[in-house]
């Protein structure tokens, strides 16, 4: 079989390494940072429509749309680890199926939500506990946007194609893109047409549209001249098991990561208002550092799926100690960031002094965050590459069951009890969560990346 990286590897390792690697980050870290801009755009537009209903209405439903395409993640990076493997193996007809089947499962998915709207608003309006004015906005925005959805989890799945296929800029054009349809649309039809908050929702499902059509031609113009296999090949029998098993880890991964997030944002609501808002002011320096990494951990995905592919196990372990090279000297740094100038950082981010103050006590966390979480971030790009994720399952469900331990479980007078812990506590758990996956994983990566463990992959492609 020809192998398609055989051009960018000579003598069996990769040239020009920094600059593959910064030419897949770095875009991603753009389009990573594109991703928050979509809500604040229409919460912006919601805060100038004359009702603070609004405002906790869109917060409600940018909350149900977000737990939607959080659980539908595997759409992106199942098909990143799939699409890569194909492209370092030569395998076009691989690249065809893998692009095909997952638009055609993110469109089922989508028309699926579609359907069971009215179900999915009942359940969360009574996970959030929303009612009046709020709950009806909320109930009446996701009931139009989530015609968009469609459209949103088909783009998900094609920019992990683009990233597998080693092209990270075109995720990030659409990503740009979208959000500035968002923008405008959302403006023109809520202000100039006088739709209100309606049109702030149509305005998201229609920029969602356009943006998978962009998105749609630009894998068409990629893929023009190379030859597609028939239909019944496409959609055929052959490579489904390995593609659910590979995406079914990935949504129970999901599930606990969503699991976690939910609990501390929970944990915090009851530890009182003050301290609800610094954690929130604290999650944003995770936030942050978490763009930089996954920018890293996706040309993690791309690379190491690549050089296994194609077979290139001397390309593949030198991408994975430059890789982790680059993650070790951003951990330091942001490490160093926080440390410095972590309560000027928050003074930016909020006038509130109370919260400032608040946050201001656990800086010893922030500047712990990055030393203890990178390497969660970095070696799920390798996994993900290497299309190990049962792997990852463990490590993420282990993490997890640590984080429920540690922040519900309590030694007092001796005895063992249930109950809520302090928030020093619950950063702890944070932290302890992420530093059991990176350690699991870590503990795992020398039979990833094992001659058998690549032979294996490479046969099987």
């Amino acid at each position: 079989m020809m192998k398609g990286s055989e051009t960018a590897v000579s003598g069996g390792r990769p040239p020009r390494l920094n600059r593959m690697i910064a030419s897949l980050a770095v875009p991603a870290v753009v389009s990573n940072i594109t991703v928050p801009l979509l809500g604040l755009s229409d919460t912006a537009i919601s805060g100038h429509l004359g009702s603070t209903a609004y405002l906790g209405a869109m917060a409600v439903a940018a909350m149900m749309l977000n737990v939607v395409t959080w659980l539908c993640g595997f759409l992106r990076m199942g098909t990143t680890g799939l699409t890569a493997v194909a492209y370092g193996g030569g395998d076009t007809s691989a690249q065809w199926r893998t692009l095909v089947r997952s638009v055609t499962i993110a469109l089922g998915i989508g028309v699926l939500i579609v359907l069971l709207q009215q179900p999915l608003v009942r359940l969360f309006t009574w996970w959030t506990g929303s009612a009046g004015e709020v709950g009806d906005y909320s109930a009446l925005y996701f009931s139009i946007a989530v015609w968009g959805i469609p459209p949103a989890l088909a783009t998900m799945a094609m920019s992990g194609w683009f990233i597998g296929m080693q092209n990270t800029v075109w995720p990030m054009a659409v990503a740009i893109v979208t959000n500035l349809l968002n923008i405008g649309l959302s403006l023109l039809l809520a202000i100039v047409a006088g739709y209100g908050f309606e049109g702030v929702a149509w305005g998201t499902a229609c920029a969602n549209w356009l943006g998978a059509l962009l998105i749609l031609w630009a894998v068409m113009r990629r893929m023009r001249g190379v030859r597609r296999p028939e239909w019944k090949v496409l959609l055929g029998r052959g490579g489904w098991s390995r593609y659910f098993t590979v995406n079914a880890n990935l949504f129970l991964r999901s599930a606990c990561v969503m699991a976690v997030s939910v609990s501390m944002t929970s944990v915090g609501s009851r530890l009182g208002e003050e301290t609800l808002a610094a954690n929130a002011l604290m999650m944003q320096f995770f936030v942050f550092f978490s763009f930089v990494m996954d920018g890293l951990a996706f040309a993690g995905e791309a690379l190491t799926g690549r050089y296994a592919g194609a077979g290139e196990r001397e390309a593949l372990l030198a991408s994975v100690k430059r890789l982790l090279l680059w993650s070790a000297v951003m951990a330091v740094l942001f490490s160093g960031v926080y440390t410095l100038w972590a309560a000027d950082i928050m003074a930016l981010i909020t006038d509130l002094p109370g919260v400032v103050e608040v946050a201001s006590g656990y800086r010893i966390w922030l500047s712990l965050l990055p030393l203890l979480t990178v390497a969660a971030f970095i070696f799920d790009g390798f996994y993900i590459g290497m299309l190990h994720t049962r792997q990852m399952l463990y490590a993420t469900f282990a993490g997890m069951s640590v984080f429920m331990i540690l922040t519900f479980v309590h030694v007092d007078a001796g005895k063992i009890v249930v109950g809520l812990p302090d928030n020093a506590m619950l950063w702890s758990a944070f932290l302890t969560w992420l530093a059991v996956r990176g350690g699991v994983l870590g503990f795992l990566l020398p039979r990833l990346l094992s001659a058998r463990t690549v032979e294996k992959l490479t046969h099987t492609n």
